[in-house]
């Protein structure tokens, strides 16, 4: 070997270089979060207008199946002098859904929200631009003709849908056009309920998956921009203004909200169940998918028949029960006849929300409390237990007790009642979680085959670290070993570590390279009979080595491998500096990129996994710390000796 190649070879160990970490830090938001809010902001304005057009557009359907008149003035179905023929009305409006969900796309059935979490979770956050148009003009044909129903589900979908179709314009990665989907969905709520910090809380309970700025600033901005622009569409918040309530926080009313709390989440139990059942009832007969909203629409026109109040949207009944003015025929009607025919037309696949209905027989189911039981519930003002009751039910339905307990709090501007509103919301779903796993709105994603977790927490990667789990007790190789010890370390004697991954060092523990145990021993049966041998200069160049260093957390690696495609990593100390005359100091002089990296350990997928057991055994392991001793009188010693 002459000189030039010589020194070739010593270039090449010394100027490897590493892959550069991406600097630590509490958040993973970069600057795309500016232009992801430019059109949050511009969505929540085109929301705005949604949701004005679709409560439009629910008056006029209104007016005519009920009254046969061209006009937006709001009216309620209950004022209809149709008389019988009232079934018929509903049947015609499920005949229309029908057709436009089997012919135009069967992507507008359902109440919304559990269409936007698929879409969500496996569509990529893409919607097809018809579901932007026939999600509401079904669900305005459907609550138009009667069907009681809420219209913040399909402006949930309708904003969602447009959302993702702005986003589907752009160079967004899947993340990005969820964020966008996400604050369509919060500013339509916002805009249709007055009510910007529910909606932001019911993205981030139900829709987002995560609470992480690059979300949560574009999704707050859209629903207060949707807010905002209210005011000029619809006229300013509150929905349902109602008196201050004055409350003792003593004894007995707390505890009072605990006890309803729990009646209100065997009511949401009861609903949810009979949802479904109905869906289970609808699949086995033997006619198409498509008609099964006309039969959901003659179960709606006989119930309103009987209790015309039960058929719409219902709002001027919910004021009606949180002004404290409900009489005894509309909690019983509302009880009996709104939920079975909301629950028994909902699984038919119609096209409607779910939560104007759960808040009205929330309000229906307080207002039965107080009438009952007026020396331990009616003392607390006018519509106090139909609030209670409403956030409650509407926390243990839908399983988000946060977005509840504000959802009421904007929907009344009563702050009064913040503290009995939040123990009867967690009661409420603190029970619900533990006899339903599932909520009304996850429930259809499980029937679908999906499973949906609805828990969120920091990732147990996310707080441990490398330094946590890497082995320093490991087998590294010096560059310039010779043969001979090489065979020797890999003979089955000594190589009893199972490691499959060995790192060459030079004098100082600098890292040069990294060699697997296959290539070792190919390496090995390939050089017999060489008289000079210097391991580095047999082992095939890598020019970039992926590394991890000791105060990364362990998130990070688990993505550098998946990038990477590396399942074991060499764990460097970036705080260590080569002494003069290092290779990595020489190559330094030279203006190359050296591997100035101390070597401290090995961290592989294995490691990982044991990461995990540690937080598995943190959660299922019990264990008494401070143990209990007894001491008797006289006995001078205690029970454990």
């Amino acid at each position: 070997m002459n000189a030039e190649d010589q020194q070739k070879k010593t270039e090449k160990r010394a100027a490897i270089s590493i892959d550069l970490p991406e600097p630590l830090g509490d958040f993973t938001a970069t600057t795309r979060l500016l232009p992801i809010s430019f059109i949050a902001i511009v969505l929540g304005i085109i929301s705005s207008f949604l949701a004005l057009w679709l409560i439009r557009l629910i008056d006029l359907c209104t007016n005519i199946f009920f009254f046969q008149r061209w006009s937006f003035e709001h009216v309620s179905p209950a004022e209809h002098h149709l008389g019988l023929w009232v079934i018929l009305v509903p049947v015609v409006g499920g005949i229309i859904v029908g057709f436009m969900a089997r012919y135009g796309s069967d992507r507008i059935r359902g109440h919304g929200i559990p269409e936007a979490l698929e879409s969500i979770l496996l569509r990529g956050s893409r919607i097809e631009p018809k579901v932007a148009v026939l999600k509401p003009v079904s669900s305005a044909i459907s609550i138009g003709s009667g069907g009681p129903f809420g219209a913040e589900g399909p402006i949930i979908m309708t904003g969602g849908a447009v959302g993702s179709l702005l986003a589907q314009f752009f160079h967004l990665t899947d993340s990005e056009r969820k964020t966008l989907l996400v604050a369509g969905a919060a500013a339509g709520m916002s805009a249709t309920f007055a009510a910007p910090v529910a909606a932001v809380l019911l993205a981030v309970e139900l829709l987002l998956f995560e609470l992480k700025p690059r979300s949560l600033v574009p999704v707050a901005l859209a629903s207060a921009t949707a807010a905002a622009a209210r005011r000029y569409l619809l006229g300013m918040g509150p929905l349902f203004p109602t008196h201050p309530h004055t409350l003792q926080y003593t004894t007995e009313p707390l505890v009072a909200c605990a006890l309803m709390g729990l009646v209100c989440a065997m009511m949401a139990i009861v609903l949810t169940r009979l949802v479904y059942a109905s869906e289970d009832a609808y699949e086995k007969l033997p006619v198409h998918w498509m008609w099964w909203p006309t039969l959901g629409g003659l179960i709606i026109g006989i119930g309103g028949w009987f209790f015309p109040q039960a058929m719409g949207v219902g709002y001027e009944n919910i004021g009606a029960f949180l002004a404290g003015g409900a009489a005894v025929k509309l909690v019983i009607g509302i009880l009996i006849v709104k939920s079975l025919i909301w629950t028994l037309s909902l699984g038919s696949g119609t096209s409607g929300g779910v939560l104007a209905p759960l808040l009205m027989i929330g309000c229906a189911l307080g207002s039965a409390g107080a009438l009952w039981l007026p020396g331990i519930f009616g003392w607390q003002g006018p519509g106090f237990w139909a609030l209670i009751a409403m956030v409650a039910v509407l926390a243990g339905t839908i399983h988000a007790p946060l977005t509840a307990v504000i959802f009421g709090l904007e929907l009344t501007h009563d702050v009064n009642v913040l503290l009995p509103l939040l123990i009867a919301a967690v009661m409420a779903d603190a029970t619900t979680v533990l006899l339903m796993r599932r909520s009304i709105l996850t429930e259809k994603l499980s029937r679908r085959g999906y499973h949906l977790s609805r828990e969120y927490a920091i990732d147990p990667l996310e707080i441990s670290m490398v330094r946590d789990v890497m082995r320093t007790n490991i087998i590294a190789f010096p560059a310039d070993v010779p043969l001979a010890d090489l065979k020797e370390s890999l003979s089955p004697g000594h190589s009893k570590s199972g490691q499959w991954l060995y790192p060459l060092v030079d004098g100082e523990r600098t890292l040069l390279n990294i060699v697997t145990r296959r290539e070792l021993d190919k390496l090995v049966e390939e050089s017999v009979g060489t008289e000079s041998f210097m391991l580095i200069d047999h082992v095939p160049f890598k020019p970039t080595l992926t590394v991890a260093y000791p105060d990364e957390p362990l998130r990070v690696i688990v993505n550098r491998m998946a990038r990477s495609g590396f399942t074991r990593l060499p764990v460097i100390d970036r705080r260590a500096k080569p002494r003069e005359g290092s290779a990595a100091e020489h190559a330094r002089a030279r203006g190359t990129t050296p591997a100035v990296a101390k070597l401290v350990g090995l961290i592989s997928l294995a490691d990982l996994l044991r990461a995990r057991v540690v937080n598995l055994e943190a959660e299922t392991k019990r264990q008494r710390v401070l143990p209990i001793r007894l001491f008797m009188p006289g006995s001078g010693k205690n029970s454990d000796e």
